[in-house]
């Protein structure tokens, strides 16, 4: 297959009611078309959740890391493409690329998912899916980020806290990998956001929370411009450690 087949092309509008205060579209919607790209490219290829959930699997995320140079203001035209890069047995790896309207890159994100069971929320082996034909699409396409690395946050003070509620919630049961990015972001004040912008953006999902768990925030200062965050549910297991890199 040509390697231009494997990459699956989005195109989007920086929407006004979905950009900031600077007029910039903001992380979660970037997330947010992160992931629909993700789910785009998986199911015009035969492996999409419509596909797996016949079969009672699911896809769900476990690490993400977003690299940017610059986001799309409101109004503007942009894209997302994506491929795949890795698939293994338990988990694979999917790349992008953030397109400004001009085609110029302005942003990269790497992503690694696993295909679960809906009925035991275990991991399933990727390479039976299909008689292994998702490997198929493999992709030798760049992608100059890093990969994401080790968050660990020490022992330090609750910075916050939040009860899910029904808005958390995805069709998986389980609160959405995006919403965790927007509680984090509100870890920080408004004036960080006026005097500098997130370079660089890592999400590690440890476990699964669900509605009425209460999530417990946790933030440490690693350098002048880069912080690690955990988040513990119920006082008890690590959900979500995540880095975040201003500018």
């Amino acid at each position: 297959m040509a390697e231009d087949n494997k990459v699956g092309t989005y195109c989007f509008t920086a929407e006004p009611f979905h950009v900031d205060f600077t007029g910039k579209l903001t992380m979660g919607v970037l997330g947010n078309h992160l992931l629909n790209c993700a789910g785009f490219h998986a199911s015009e290829r035969g492996f999409g959740i419509a596909t797996l959930n016949e079969n009672h699997y699911t896809w769900v995320l476990s690490r993400l890391a977003i690299e940017l140079k610059d986001m799309p203001k409101a109004y503007e035209n942009f894209s997302v493409q994506t491929w795949v890069e890795n698939v293994y047995r338990l988990f694979t790896d999917r790349n992008f690329a953030i397109l400004d309207a001009e085609g110029t890159p302005i942003g990269y994100a790497r992503s690694v998912w696993a295909m679960i069971s809906m009925e035991t929320r275990k991991p399933a082996d990727l390479l039976t899916l299909h008689e292994g034909s998702i490997t198929e699409y493999i992709c030798d396409k760049d992608c100059p980020i890093a990969k994401p690395g080790r968050i660990k946050v020490d022992d330090c003070m609750p910075c916050g806290s939040h009860q899910t509620k029904y808005s958390d919630i995805d069709l998986n049961g389980h609160v959405n990998s995006i919403k965790y990015i927007e509680h984090i972001l509100d870890l920080f004040p408004l004036d960080m956001f006026k005097e500098k912008r997130v370079r660089r953006f890592e999400m590690a999902y440890v476990a699964e929370s669900y509605y009425g768990d209460r999530l417990v925030f946790y933030r440490q200062q690693k350098g002048e411009n880069e912080y690690d965050v955990e988040i513990k549910k119920n006082d008890e297991e690590i959900v979500v450690r995540s880095k975040i890199i201003f500018d």
